[in-house]
């Protein structure tokens, strides 16, 4: 072991056995994703004061082991439950703690715009419900009629119509199974990119690329950053546990049940509307693929702010 990474590790076990949160300045640095706005409360603060310790005693194994010295961990979760926040937190104690550390926002990769892949969700949904109506035999031009109708009022994914249209059951049906198979996957995000970037990092290259995507068609770049001083490098992503890319040694997952997760993007809402059938129809695909993927995190935190082991995480779900 080189002298600078034994002293890399030896600052994670001293960070491990006996660090002392510090105080939290009100411009902490945060993730690459251009606009976002990180908002730092008590509750994000108690996670990762829980986490930091525990994860600095995986990092110190982690960064023993790349001939570099270099780790990369995820802090990923469903919508709302304070990924940016706590990796921002996490991001800034290591740095405290004399590591170099980087925070990646997942959110930078995916293939289209917020708005087209909107857009782009709706149309494998609506296409594969209306294929469905078809092979089922189920499709008339009333029905297209009424589904024109629906599809004004944004209202054909809500799952109380099918007492009214009960052949709108099949078409939810098979437009959820169609969106099962886009979300979350290289269709939708540049997955491989990912697994170059993370492949750079642990093999020691010092200046990586980095895409930047803000929310407009012309809002993308790469910025070339130096990770010659950086040990940790932080994934910050709802994905960020996904088979579809490798290199991540150290999964942390932030949990929080539908109900929770719901609750929170409806306290959040300004405009006071809850999320659309559509949206919620989303948030629980990507709770199950959070759920099916969450084996292999070493570290699950509930929302309540305690660690949970995979059995009682599992138990946890069980009870919904």
């Amino acid at each position: 072991m080189t002298s600078q990474k034994k002293n890399i590790v030896t600052k994670l076990k001293n960070a491990a056995s006996d660090w002392i949160a510090p105080a939290i300045p009100a411009d902490i640095p945060h993730g690459d994703m251009p606009g976002d706005q990180v908002r730092i409360g008590d509750d994000h603060i108690k996670k990762a004061n829980l986490i930091f310790p525990r994860l600095c005693d995986l990092l110190s194994d982690a960064c023993a082991a790349n001939p570099f010295g270099k780790t990369v961990i995820t802090v990923c979760g469903g919508s709302g439950v304070g990924k940016s926040e706590i990796a921002s937190l996490l991001a800034f104690y290591l740095r405290q703690a004399g590591i170099g550390a980087y925070t990646l926002s997942g959110d930078n990769y995916p293939r289209r715009i917020p708005m087209y892949n909107d857009a782009e969700r709706l149309r494998i949904f609506r296409t594969a419900g209306l294929r469905g109506l078809l092979d089922a035999g189920l499709y008339s031009s009333e029905r297209s009629a009424a589904l024109n109708k629906l599809w004004a009022a944004d209202a054909d994914t809500d799952p109380a119509l099918t007492v009214v249209y009960p052949w709108l059951t099949t078409y939810q049906f098979e437009g959820r199974a169609a969106l099962k198979r886009y979300l979350g996957t290289d269709a939708e995000h540049d997955f491989a990119e990912l697994s170059d970037i993370v492949s750079h990092f642990k093999n020691g290259i010092d200046n990586i690329w980095l895409k930047r995507m803000g929310r407009t068609p012309d809002a993308l770049w790469y910025d070339n950053i130096d990770f010659s001083g950086v040990n940790v490098l932080i994934i910050e992503w709802t994905h960020g546990n996904s088979d579809h890319y490798s290199g991540v040694d150290i999964p942390v997952l932030l949990n929080s049940t539908p109900q929770e997760t719901k609750e929170h993007r409806r306290l959040r809402n300004r405009d006071g509307k809850t999320d659309s059938a559509f949206t919620t129809m989303i948030l629980e695909i990507e709770q199950g693929m959070l759920q099916a993927q969450a084996h292999k995190a070493k570290l699950i935190v509930a929302k309540s702010g305690r660690f949970l082991s995979y059995e009682e995480y599992c138990l946890s779900m069980k009870q919904l």
